[in-house]
């Protein structure tokens, strides 16, 4: 098990189950989350028989530099072999608010979007909290930055690992880890409603997002097979849930593909969809994968899309494209070596 699968209650419960004071966790934790070591035998302050304890039980390492690309942009992208030898991507992006890293919480993808790479490869299995949050610390060391935001939009349905999720969340946030606002975190589903339920009863402040991309179920379904299990009427009616129980903004994500999703129709019928709910929507242009047959909408429609969506009372926004150059953007990562 990595170091980094233990909430802080968790280490302290290990501590006191092997008669070791609870403060012992202040100590642990400052040495991995801040100093960030890579292995026990550096805490100068920890009893030599705890240290030996830890090492017994706990392990730093869980994944190895592949590749790592840069974009023209400044982003960068991640290949990571994990410790039985599958890959996973992790994205560092730069905003004038920080730098910011899209997490992987599965090796593959089951939910099958047919615009999307990541579900080119089934799901082989979750990912630990662990090894969620050892993308955070393995990321800021392979690129010598401080990470001040996260989104959890990598390989994989969020809410489909959703305990995993939920530690890497508590893990992250807590101000003794790596002390990373929970308004500074966004986790993105694909709609599975039960979870959508469920988070609105968290108790913290992360955003979420949805991945709606449609206004009507004809569409959805083309793009999303989820959409047949849990429909835009279920799905609308979850988000609703989600605003009621929290009093949070909801993110709408739209990515834009020509003459699919992007007529002015669509719009006025996404405005009317959306109306009266406290969300704003993000407008993606369309990042091409070789596997799917799709193309991005033009510059005119997608400002034509927004302009009718501002005039309807709906509040959105034309997301900055990057990373696109090194399939490292919105719908482009993949779990291989190619």
């Amino acid at each position: 098990m990595l170091i980094y699968d233990l909430t802080y209650e968790d280490l302290e419960e290990f501590l006191v189950e092997n008669g070791y004071p609870k403060y012992r966790a202040d100590q642990i934790w400052g040495w991995v989350y801040r100093q960030k070591i890579d292995s026990f035998e550096e805490m100068n302050n920890v009893p030599e028989d705890l240290v030996k304890l830890l090492s017994e039980n706990f392990k730093f390492n869980s994944m190895e530099l592949v590749i790592k690309n840069v974009s023209a942009d400044g982003t960068i992208k991640f290949l990571y072999d994990l410790h039985d030898a599958n890959l996973i991507e992790t994205v560092l992006m730069k905003h004038n608010y920080g730098m910011s890293a899209c997490v992987t919480t599965q090796v593959g993808c089951n939910i099958g979007c047919s615009f999307c790479a990541s579900g080119i490869l089934k799901k082989h299995r979750d990912l630990s909290a662990g090894e969620i949050v050892a993308q955070i610390i393995k990321t800021e060391k392979d690129s010598g930055v401080r990470i001040s935001s996260i989104v959890v939009m990598g390989i994989g349905e969020p809410f489909d690992n959703y305990k995993n999720l939920v530690k890497f969340l508590q893990i992250v946030n807590h101000p003794k880890g790596l002390a990373i606002g929970a308004r500074h975190i966004t986790v993105s589903t694909s709609g599975l409603v039960p979870k959508i339920k469920e988070f609105a009863h968290l108790g913290m402040q992360v955003n979420l997002a949805i991945s709606l991309h449609a206004p009507n179920n004809e569409i959805r379904s083309k793009l999303m097979k989820i959409n047949e299990r849990f429909n835009i009427e279920q799905v609308m009616e979850a988000i609703k849930y989600y605003i009621n129980v929290t009093n949070r903004r909801v993110t709408i994500e739209y990515i834009m593909i020509q003459e699919l999703n992007d007529s002015e129709e669509t719009a006025k019928e996404l405005a009317k969809l959306l109306k009266g709910m406290n969300v704003y929507v993000n407008l993606i242009p369309y990042n091409k994968v070789k596997e799917a047959p799709y193309e991005r909408s033009s510059l005119e429609r997608r400002e034509k899309f927004y302009q009718i969506l501002k005039d309807n009372r709906i509040t959105a926004t034309l997301r900055r494209e990057q990373g696109h150059d090194i399939n490292a953007a919105c719908g482009q990562l993949r779990s291989q070596n190619l």
